[in-house]
């Protein structure tokens, strides 16, 4: 009998399914998408329904062929690609290719885990590809090219070429453009507290804040803010004759209920905040996991469950095996009477499941010494969510005690943990202030632990004294990639399968970089999300695009048309296309007028826009090149910035005279004092001599052409063409002896010093 044939996307995934089922099936990979939109053209065809044109992918053509070639052969095709609305399409153009070949004998399956009892399950209840899901992924696509296609040339022409627009990526620059807007519009207000610590009759000293004065709330933006030092000083001073007097204890008890297991985008955001992992490596590594990763002996083993799902729904058998698990571990006082089931997103597919382990009796420990150090971090974080989800709400008795100095009353809250249920496991990560760390809890209640106290009991001040803090209003916090999915997920945009792209997307575009883990708009990205706000409010509007995304699922629930849907967006953003080709102004040609004058022929010097943002340059261009960076402050003037030039003890090769050094877009270089006429300029070297025998040259930092990376080359090149892409530390191996060591970014422990000769394996210890 031939062998069955199931497709799969991952080679991966293939290498774990083919271990689990043996030599009656073949299991081959598509490596995802086999057939797309053309990119020459735009592939869609506005008036004909958007009739879609389908072509085979650059270089998937051998894919498809050996996939034809196979299932000639096959007894029967199975459709075993990702579980989603992208992995239905690539299904539907497999079947697509193979009718004729198999008629009646391909069918589709679904793999929510990749285990041995899972894929065997699959295969004996067969089903067919969903038309309604590839209607809304096909949608999806039309919407995306319809306004691809049509924003980037228009962004080429009006503000500078390579840039791009998309109907999800623009309204992500747009949310984080308008959140640096509130930023600098925002009025910080100076604000104080005062706080102290208190003894009563035992030793033990707790700390107390002052709450109210005259039972008005001292609270910023309440009745009775404190607002300036004096004002601080003076309640400091009158408290000084006061005897500070328990009034009043409440004591009750709350409960911390579990939170459910992970979806795809808290997934992400709690990854980001706990183990620093950007959406795109945490959805690479839980591919990863999913499709397989070799655990020693037993090879590939799918760990997790399909990692992009919006639902919270739990196997039984997942369940069941859960809370054996807990009794056994921790005690059966952990084990809820019933599972807990938590509610699910309104468009999610219950189809899926969470994000649990496939097996929860393996352990994060057990697999510790097999797995990658990312792999490891993220499955324990999967693993812990998904155990603490079925565990027991922990217990606390929070009390909370107001004392009374006259007109003054202070408040000391305590927190203890009674029973400590799920929080035994895992706690959700937290967000970092606006300066991008996290809160320091020396005043948090959960540390504040209070002794035994009555009403009545005089109290004294301990140490220091009264403390009063000056303190002044932060504006909203920027954008980290965690709080970015979690507002886009609120509001609706996007889908999980699409955050990790969509906010790599517009780093790697230019319109948004990001510093100390926070995002930050661009100067493009401003002026991009400026243009296209204004001439296609539409589709840069958040709720327009929440409505779409709404639209799509409900395509896929066969409860909207796809066709009609397309048309209903497109009908108006033509509209606008047509008005912004004919009225936005060409950012690219204007130039504003200043009153700074050019150093080299006297004219007045207008700002312009260039690839790397906007400058000051010379009217009188070309005959005058001069050109100049500035900074604009808050009230619209300009002000040039000076680029430094640092003396040196050089001469130019060229013509003798002295060599400065300044800063150019790409740091610091050498340049001959002598220009325009001498032009020569030299790379500053790092303290390093050329590895390459005979050479003698110095090892120094460029840029490559393509793609602007870093390496570190020698100054003699092309005569001598040494190149590292790694840092050189000038330093000899105390190994092996090679002449310097090189600097490695690892992704848990940061950068680490190796030797250059990955043979010798030297790498000095961690610090």
């Amino acid at each position: 009998m031939a062998k069955s044939l199931i497709i799969v996307e991952s080679p991966a995934k293939a290498k774990t399914i083919a271990k689990y089922l043996g030599r009656s099936y073949q299991v081959v990979a598509s490596v995802g998408h086999v057939k797309d939109l053309p990119k020459s053209k735009i592939g869609v065809d506005v008036n004909n329904d958007f009739e879609p044109t389908y072509v085979v992918i650059r270089g998937k053509a051998a894919v498809l062929k050996e996939i034809k070639a196979k299932a000639k052969t096959a007894e029967k095709v199975y459709l075993a690609t990702d579980p989603d609305r992208e992995g239905e399409a690539v299904a539907g153009h497999i079947a697509e290719e193979l009718r004729g070949l198999k008629t009646g004998q391909v069918f589709r399956v679904l793999f929510n885990e990749i285990t041995k009892l899972s894929i065997k399950k699959a295969l004996e209840s067969p089903g067919n590809i969903d038309k309604q899901k590839v209607n809304a992924q096909q949608a999806r696509r039309v919407l995306d090219r319809v306004v691809g296609y049509h924003l980037s040339p228009l962004l080429w022409e009006k503000v500078r070429r390579g840039l791009s627009g998309g109907r999800v990526q623009s309204v992500v620059v747009r949310l984080i453009c308008e959140r640096e807007r509130e930023r600098e519009a925002f009025q910080i207000k100076e604000y104080w507290t005062i706080a102290t610590m208190l003894k009563g009759a035992q030793e033990a000293p707790f700390f107390a804040k002052l709450h109210s004065v005259n039972g008005k709330s001292v609270e910023i933006g309440k009745p009775g803010e404190i607002t300036t030092g004096e004002q601080a000083a003076g309640i400091v001073e009158a408290l000084k004759t006061k005897q500070l007097v328990v009034s009043d204890i409440e004591q009750k008890e709350r409960k911390n209920n579990p939170l459910p297991p992970f979806i795809t985008s808290r997934l992400q955001q709690d990854a980001s905040r706990r183990l620093r992992f950007s959406p795109k490596q945490t959805m690479m590594f839980a591919q990863q996991l999913y499709a397989g990763v070799n655990i020693g002996e037993e090879g590939p083993v799918g760990l997790i469950t399909y990692m992009r799902t919006d639902s919270t729904r739990i196997a039984g058998e997942a369940t069941a095996e859960v809370r054996t698990l807990i009794s056994e571990k921790f005690g059966p006082e952990y084990v809820p009477g019933k599972a807990p089931i938590y509610k699910t997103q309104k468009a999610a597919q219950e189809a899926h499941e969470a994000i649990r382990p496939t097996s929860v009796t393996r352990t994060p420990e057990t697999l510790k010494e097999v797995l990658s150090p990312e792999h490891y971090r993220l499955y324990e974080l999967i693993w812990k969510r998904f155990v603490a989800s079925q565990m027991m709400p922990a217990r606390l008795a929070i009390t909370c005690v107001d004392i009374t100095a006259g007109e003054y009353l202070f408040r000391a809250t305590g927190t203890q943990v009674i029973f400590a249920g799920h929080r035994q496991v895992y706690q959700e990560g937290k967000d970092s202030d606006p300066q991008g760390t996290i809160h320091s809890r020396t005043d948090d209640a959960a540390e504040n632990i209070l002794p035994a106290l009555a009403i009545d009991d005089q109290l004294r001040v301990d140490g220091e004294g009264f403390s009063p803090k000056q303190h002044f209003t932060q504006p909203p916090p920027r954008y980290t990639e965690a709080t970015l999915i979690r507002d886009l997920e609120d509001k609706g945009i996007g889908r999980p399968s699409t955050y990790a792209s969509v906010v790599s997307a517009v780093q790697d575009r230019g319109y948004v970089k990001k510093e100390e883990g926070r995002l930050y708009p661009e100067e493009v990205g401003t002026i991009v999300n400026d243009q296209l706000v204004k001439f296609f409010p539409s589709v840069l509007d958040v709720a327009f695009t929440a409505t779409m995304e709404e639209k799509l699922d409900q395509i896929e629930e066969g409860n909207c048309e796809w066709v009609e849907t397309v048309r209903e967006f497109y009908q108006p953003f033509a509209a606008q296309l047509e008005v912004a080709r004919e009225k936005m102004p060409n950012v690219k040609r204007e130039e504003v007028a200043t009153d700074i004058s050019c150093e080299k022929c006297g004219a007045l010097m207008v700002i312009k826009w260039g690839r790397f943002g906007r400058f000051l340059a010379c009217p009188s261009y070309p005959e005058c090149k001069s050109t100049k960076e500035f900074k604009e402050n808050a009230s619209g003037g300009i002000a040039v910035l000076e680029k430094p030039e640092i003396t040196t003890n050089e001469a130019c090769e060229q013509c003798g005279s002295a060599m400065v050094v300044k800063t150019g877009r790409f740091g610091q270089f050498m340049a001959c004092t002598a220009y325009p006429k001498c032009k020569t300029t030299k790379a500053i070297g790092i303290g390093v001599k050329c590895p390459e025998s005979e050479c003698g040259g110095d090892i120094v930092k460029k840029r490559s052409k393509k793609g602007g990376r870093t390496f570190y080359g020698c100054n003699r090149y092309p005569k001598c063409g040494f190149l590292s892409w790694f840092l050189p530390v000038n330093k000899p191996c105390p190994s092996c002896g090679a002449a310097f060591l090189i600097e490695k970014a690892r992704k848990q422990v940061g950068p680490q010093v190796v030797c250059r000769d990955t043979d010798c394996g030297y790498a000095e210890p961690d610090t």
